[in-house]
C-alpha cells in the first residue's frame, strides 16, 4: 500500500553539493516525505549513503530515469553541467584558468536535453509539481558564464525553464544567485525577477538556503506557477526568513 499521508519526492542531481543537502533534509522529514535520489554513478550513490531509495541513471538517456520517476508526487531538479578546469594552468604564476566540459556533458546535453527528459518523464508519470533550480544571469546572452568552455550554460538552462513553464505541469523555477557553502537559515532571503538582484550588492545565497526554499516550495500553493531570482542579505543584515508562504506570495512572475 502506498503511504497516502506522505508525499514522495525525487531529487535529481542528489550527489551534487546542493542536491545532497535537499536529499538529506527530506530524509530528516520522514514524517512528511518519502525521499528518493537520482545520481549518475554508483560512486555518487555510495557517497550519499548508498540507500535503496537512491537510483543510478543518466538524465541524457530518457529510458534510464523512468524507474526513479515512477510513483513520485514531486520532482526537484538539481542537475547541472559542471565545467572543469583545463590542466596545465599554473595559478601561482597568475595564469588565467581555462574551462571545458567533458565530451557529451556540455550544457546542451545536460541542462537542456537532460532536463527536458526529466520533465517529459515526470509528465508521463503524472507528477504533480516540479521544482527546477537554475541560475540568475539568464536574461543576458553575453553573461560571462556563457563563455565558460563555450558552453552557453545559461542559455540552455533558460531553454529548459521555458520548456517547463510551457509544459502545463505545476512548477516552481528558482534562479539562484552565486552559491555559497555556508550555514543556512540565518539570512533574510530576497526574491526578484529579470536579474534585478544582480544590480544589488547581495547577489549570493547559501546552498542550504536554496535547499530549504526547494522543500518549502513543495508545501505552499503560493509557490506554484512561479519563477523567481533568489539571493539573500548578508548575515545579521536583516531578519532571517521563516515565513515562506509570505516569501512566495511576493512573487508574481510566471517566468
Amino acid at each position: 500500500m502506498a503511504d497516502l499521508s506522505r508525499s514522495t519526492v525525487l531529487v535529481t542531481g542528489a550527489g551534487g553539493r546542493t542536491g545532497q543537502i535537499v536529499y538529506k533534509k527530506l530524509k530528516e522529514m520522514a514524517d512528511q516525505y518519502v525521499a528518493k535520489g537520482l545520481v549518475r554513478t554508483e560512486e555518487s550513490k555510495e557517497k550519499i549513503g548508498g540507500a535503496d531509495d537512491v537510483f543510478v541513471g543518466d538524465i541524457r538517456n530518457a529510458d534510464s530515469i523512468v524507474p526513479a520517476i515512477e510513483g513520485i508526487d514531486s520532482l526537484i531538479i538539481l542537475t547541472s553541467a559542471v565545467p572543469k578546469m583545463k590542466p596545465g594552468v599554473d595559478l601561482t604564476k597568475g595564469e588565467r584558468p581555462e574551462f571545458c566540459f567533458e565530451d557529451g556533458a556540455y550544457p546542451e546535453q545536460v541542462d537542456w536535453i537532460g532536463q527536458k527528459n526529466q520533465i517529459d518523464a515526470a509528465k508521463a508519470a503524472g507528477v504533480k509539481h516540479i521544482v527546477l533550480v537554475g541560475s540568475m544571469g539568464g536574461t543576458n546572452p553575453n553573461h560571462p558564464l556563457n563563455s565558460l568552455g563555450n558552453g552557453n550554460i545559461l542559455i540552455w538552462k533558460r531553454k529548459a525553464e521555458q520548456y517547463l513553464a510551457d509544459s502545463g505541469l505545476p512548477y516552481t523555477i528558482i534562479r539562484a544567485g552565486g552559491l555559497q557553502d555556508k550555514e543556512g537559515g540565518v539570512r533574510e532571503l530576497l526574491v526578484g525577477k529579470d536579474d534585478e538582484l544582480l544590480k544589488a550588492d547581495t547577489r549570493s545565497i547559501t546552498r542550504a538556503d536554496v535547499a530549504e526554499v526547494c522543500i518549502q516550495a513543495l508545501q505552499f500553493e503560493e509557490a506554484k506557477f512561479k519563477a523567481f531570482d533568489l539571493a539573500s542579505k548578508p548575515e545579521r543584515a536583516g531578519t532571517p526568513t521563516k515565513d515562506f508562504k509570505a516569501l512566495f506570495s511576493q512573487i508574481t512572475t510566471r517566468f
